[in-house]
């Protein structure tokens, strides 16, 4: 599929390298904030599973360079941005890059030591694990991740802060929400119009966060296992089934971004322009150190002959 076709077939795709944006994902965070005002009065923001960075993107441009432009504006007055991913990612200005493992909790001291001591008034992940396409499957090891996440937000979320988290919706929801209801006394799902119907992907948005009284982020898991049964100590295998029926939990779940605008399954033209012709746009920021990055060059030794991938063998 040639790079036009790519471009009629997906208009948030299209737009998002005609805007500047590294990924069509920035228009799902713009659409939750039109929603939900999550950037009002935020200074520290951490960026979980940042790369290749279009949600870092989007928080310079709405936080961090409008603080700079205001005349006489001070470097300790800017907001600050702390984006973590295990990948490298190419420079956003503005944006303190960390590259961690959200699963540590000593990349959470890594954050606060770059708040100077203070905790995060947002923390956001657009993370997901690579998609097998069984959905079971990909909604529990996303749910998994976004635990991974809980505990980094534990420990640098100041009290009243809000996260933002890519959830699969399927049929252990309920028992996430009922996880993230521990720590925060508003949880809605939300679905940006920019994230495609035939997907089940959504977006966790938790207010005000208020961990529970003596709370010790050492405890999270253990807190977490006891969401898996009604008494919290038999059954801890976090089986959500006890949350049908009967105790059936309800979860709040909102549509966001401008309903009647584009549509992100639809395919729309090309645009006409004056010149003519459509000028395709290549990516904003191709990968720097994709992980596929060792197949792409023995499949490029391989059609320019044996000697040149024997060598690549030999350097590995």
């Amino acid at each position: 599929m040639g790079k036009a076709s790519r471009d009629k077939r997906d208009i948030y795709y299209r737009k998002a390298k005609e805007e500047g944006w590294r990924a069509r994902s920035a228009f799902k965070l713009l659409q939750i904030d039109e929603e939900f005002n999550i950037f009002d009065g935020v200074k520290r923001v951490v960026d979980l599973c940042a790369a290749p960075g279009s949600w870092s993107q989007v928080l310079s441009r709405k936080l961090y360079l409008p603080a700079k432009l205001v005349p006489d504006s001070k470097d300790k007055d800017h907001p600050l941005i702390v984006a973590i991913d295990l990948q490298p990612m190419a420079p956003i200005e503005g944006v303190i890059q960390v590259q961690g493992d959200i699963t540590n909790a000593r990349t959470a001291e890594v954050v606060i030591r770059h708040f100077d001591g203070c905790k995060a008034d947002l923390v956001v992940c657009d993370g997901a694990p690579d998609v097998t396409g069984l959905h079971d499957m990909d909604e529990f090891v996303q749910s998994q991740l976004i635990l991974a996440g809980l505990t980094i937000v534990t420990h640098v979320l100041k009290e009243g802060g809000k996260f933002i988290a890519k959830i699969f919706r399927g049929k252990d929801t309920s028992l996430l929400y009922c996880q993230l209801k521990l720590f925060f006394p508003i949880v809605t799902f939300a679905k940006p119009k920019s994230s495609r119907n035939s997907s089940i992907e959504a977006f966790a948005v938790c207010e005000n966060y208020s961990p529970p009284e003596g709370f010790n982020p050492k405890d999270v898991h253990r807190l977490l296992e006891k969401i898996g049964s009604p008494s919290g100590v038999d059954d801890l295998d976090c089986s959500s089934g006890w949350l049908e029926g009967p105790n059936k939990v309800y979860i709040p779940f909102l549509a966001c971004g401008d309903l009647s605008g584009y549509d992100s399954d639809r395919s729309y033209p090309l645009p006409k322009v004056t010149e003519g012709t459509y000028q395709s746009l290549d990516p904003v920021q191709p990968p720097i150190a994709p992980p596929y990055k060792r197949a792409l060059e023995l499949k490029k030794a391989s059609s320019h002959g044996t000697r040149e991938l024997e060598k690549l063998s030999l350097d590995s």
